[in-house]
């Protein structure tokens, strides 16, 4: 009997997976409802279930324009969806069991840590309230600062909703917007060269993207960085190499070009910073993407894999894993037995990993652009970089994807969901039952490279 109850236990990963899959569905069952849509009918199936799935998976891809498609409980119930899927669909429920007073148990506490990549179980209770608390302040401190902007130009009440969606969007680096009104798909064109808008939506995209532990870092070590874990050093540095160095080629490279004289230098560098930032993993754009080299083009694909850091809003390979990948890649080079890092070492079991997700990641993101490319008969690249967008969880699109036909369109959901669960957390699921073997075979050395 004992044994019957340990089969029918899910693991950690299966509780993931099952929890993101039961909240899609139910928010496709709600986008399917006649008053989720402004006028009369209302949306098939394929078009809710696509935009559920995009919304939980914080990535942003739409066939319908948020604004002028959905109505006020239709766009309610995308962002409540992309709260869910920001702060992770496990936060939430801990966050529900705290608040209604029961006891948190350990498998509750197991599945916690595996959801935000800690390291410990230890103080998972205390992480999660945290995690909460300034969730909660980050986004009513960017609608405040969103406000009057969006406030002048569509008046208060519709203003301020305005900024509280774009707040929550952007911090969970979804992607989502409104200001599809005058003109269809326009993400944040229309502020280009606002300052405060493309600021406020930049630090939150970042602040999302770092990493819950970061925070806990930031929190508790203050301005003292060298008393960082090393996975927090790891992420920051990361993030701002792959920020300056993106939008120095961007403005140098890019804008400087005379398809884009008509901008100011001040709108240039707002523009760089702004494309070198959203392609990690939020899908807000500028400028009409449309209009960058195909070398521009592939940068931005380059950046949508990687994506945020571990246990963040943020989906792609992750930072952290590029970092890994890069730093192994180093220690061969000077012929070194161990990787190093901020003077600790790395374990080669996190190596091993780091490769077979890019290997996961590369072999996706290349087999569905493929396939879409076959079926919708588009040009690779265009393809490659709306595979790239949904893997990555991103958002940012070269304007095919409402275009695309039921096939296309399931394989960039199946893309969206392996984006935002994770590789690593799909495969111990599917592997969970797998038995493990102590003994090992013979070892023979096979020449590679």
């Amino acid at each position: 009997m004992d044994e019957r109850k340990k089969r029918r236990r899910l693991s950690s990963a299966q509780i993931i997976i099952a929890g993101f899959l039961a909240v899609i569905l139910l928010g496709a069952l709600l986008l399917c409802l006649p008053c989720a849509t402004q006028g009369e009918g209302r949306a098939s199936l394929l078009d809710a279930l696509f935009t559920a799935t995009s919304s939980v998976c914080v990535t942003g891809l739409v066939v319908q324009n948020t604004a002028t498609y959905w109505s006020a409980f239709g766009q309610a119930v995308i962002l409540l969806l992309i709260q869910i899927g920001g702060m992770g669909v496990v936060t939430v429920a801990v966050t529900i069991t705290m608040i209604s007073g029961r006891k948190i148990g350990l498998m509750q506490r197991s599945t916690m840590q595996e959801a935000i990549s800690a390291h410990h179980v230890g103080g998972i209770v205390k992480m999660t309230g945290f995690i909460l608390k300034t969730t909660l302040l980050v986004e009513l401190a960017g609608a405040a600062l969103l406000a009057p902007a969006f406030c002048r130009d569509f008046g208060p009440a519709r203003g301020i909703w305005y900024a509280l969606f774009h707040s929550i969007s952007a911090f969970c680096n979804a992607g989502f917007d409104l200001l599809g009104v005058e003109q269809s798909y326009a993400s944040l064109t229309a502020y280009a060269g606002n300052p405060l808008v493309s600021v406020t939506i930049m630090a939150l995209i970042i602040v999302g993207g770092i990493g819950f532990l970061t925070w806990e870092d930031v929190k508790s070590r203050k301005w003292r960085f060298k008393s960082y874990r090393m996975q927090s050093k790891v992420i920051l540095t990361m993030a701002l190499v792959l920020i300056l160095v993106p939008a120095a080629y961007l403005y140098f490279c890019e804008f400087s070009r005379g398809a884009w004289a008509d901008q100011s230098v001040g709108e240039r560098v707002l523009a760089a910073l702004f494309q070198a930032v959203t392609p990690r993993t939020a899908g807000f754009n500028t400028v009409d993407l449309t209009r960058l080299s195909q070398t521009g083009q592939s940068l931005l694909i380059l950046l949508m894999l990687i994506g945020g850091a571990p246990g963040s809003t943020a989906g792609g390979m992750k930072t952290t894993t590029a970092a890994v990948l890069l730093l192994s890649t180093l220690s061969i080079f000077r012929r070194r037995e161990t990787i190093r890092c901020f003077g600790r070492r790395i374990d080669e079991r996190v190596v091993r990993d780091a490769v077979a997700i890019l290997l996961m990641y590369i072999l996706l993101f290349f087999f569905g652009a493929m396939v879409i490319s076959y079926i919708e008969n588009l040009p690779m690249l265009t393809c490659l970089f709306e595979t790239a967008s949904a893997i990555g969880t991103v958002g940012l699109t070269l304007g095919i994807t409402p275009g695309l036909g039921a096939a296309s369109r399931i394989i960039l959901m199946a893309l969206m969901f392996f984006g935002r669960v994770g590789g690593l957390t799909i495969i111990f699921a599917a592997f969970s039952g797998a038995q493990h073997y102590t003994a090992r075979l013979p070892k023979e050395k096979i020449t590679v490279g």
